[in-house]
């Protein structure tokens, strides 16, 4: 069978869009019946019916992040919802890069904490949560540093993943470059981890225990400039897709590690800056926010819905509306489509 990404590329007018008025819908969840679950800066998430209705289901009012340009304060002040999965019962599983804890959050902003340290120190800038078949929950932890765009220069990996068993939480792979969005293969035989400063994918061999060993770089050693990865999930072929932040750009990886470049809408001007203040080893936040498209500013995941699990979500850091198209493939489905 040829690969159905062979060929494809997405142009601006393929974008349709959904929900308005969000605050960094980051991270999205979709549900067999149509319904978008969207992370959402003002505490919590929106959930976004099929017919386009939508609500605001927060654990807690918070207005910071609408209520300042300040880079740093809109990022390192507040509750600050990010990545999202569900629960065994439904419930919303919350990694809040704001207030640095795994949070469980039922569908009527009921909260409450479930991590927020592991042994015994802070667990340091939860970043994205996975649920496996096995119920087990993957986080990880992009850095140690409270203030994390401080982290986002090369050379440091003090990023983790950890697992959460019926043994507890623990951390099973260390010395992570900024560790963000992970998923399992298929059959959960293989964890896949985006280093968004080593600007790469990893790659784990998982154990029957949820040890990880053999790690390796999956495609490309780098992504060249500012190209950050992000978010990244599977398709039903083994084509792992990946957004690229700052470089606003969407790519595949093929099951044999080749990169394809699905969409494109980067601004080569504002990308080289941006290299030259990482390379410097002190990015500014005007370079990172200079390279912002105006459709989907700062592209952060992509999420596979529709009945038929063609469409496409991109989660954005900036965006009030989430931008989709149709994808030639299906997505692989989530663990809560199963």
């Amino acid at each position: 069978m040829t690969n159905p990404l062979k060929g494809f590329r997405l142009t601006r007018d393929d974008l349709n869009f959904i929900g308005s008025g969000l605050q960094r819908p980051e991270c999205i969840l979709a549900e067999p019946d149509g319904t978008l679950w969207s992370a959402d800066a003002r505490g919590g998430v929106v959930r976004i019916a099929a017919d386009g209705s939508q609500r605001l289901i927060a654990q807690q009012a918070d207005s910071h992040f609408a209520g300042t340009t300040d880079l740093a304060k809109r990022f390192t002040e507040g509750t600050l919802p990010n990545g999202l999965a569900f629960a065994a019962n439904g419930d919303i599983l919350i990694s809040n890069f704001g207030t640095d804890c795994l949070e469980v959050m039922d569908r009527e902003g009921n909260s409450r904490v479930l991590y927020d340290s592991i042994d015994g120190q802070p667990i340091g800038k939860v970043n994205f949560v996975l649920r496996d078949s096995r119920n087990r929950i993957w986080l990880t932890v992009s850095t140690r540093i409270r203030n994390w765009m401080e982290a986002i220069r090369p050379g440091l990996a003090d990023g983790y993943i950890a697992l959460a068993d019926e043994n507890g939480l623990r951390i099973v792979a260390d010395g992570l470059h900024f560790t963000n969005e992970v998923r399992l293969d298929a059959k959960e035989e293989f964890l896949y981890a985006v280093e968004t400063c080593g600007r790469r994918i990893t790659r784990f061999r998982v154990g029957a225990d949820g040890s990880l060993s053999g790690r390796e770089i999956f495609g490309p050693s780098d992504f060249g400039p500012a190209g950050f990865p992000d978010g990244c999930t599977f398709d039903a072929y083994g084509n792992l897709w990946v957004t690229l932040v700052m470089a606003e750009r969407l790519i595949a990886l093929t099951p044999d590690g080749e990169l394809l470049t699905l969409f494109d809408d980067g601004k080569p001007d504002k990308i080289a800056a941006l290299e030259a203040g990482y390379q410097a080893g002190k990015p500014t936040p005007e370079q990172m926010m200079a390279t912002r498209s105006d459709v989907t500013p700062w592209m952060a995941s992509i999420t596979f819905g529709g009945a038929d699990l063609r469409n496409a979500y991109i989660g954005t850091l900036f965006g009030t509306t989430i931008p989709w198209f149709r994808s030639p493939v299906a997505g692989l489905p989530m663990v809560h489509w199963r």
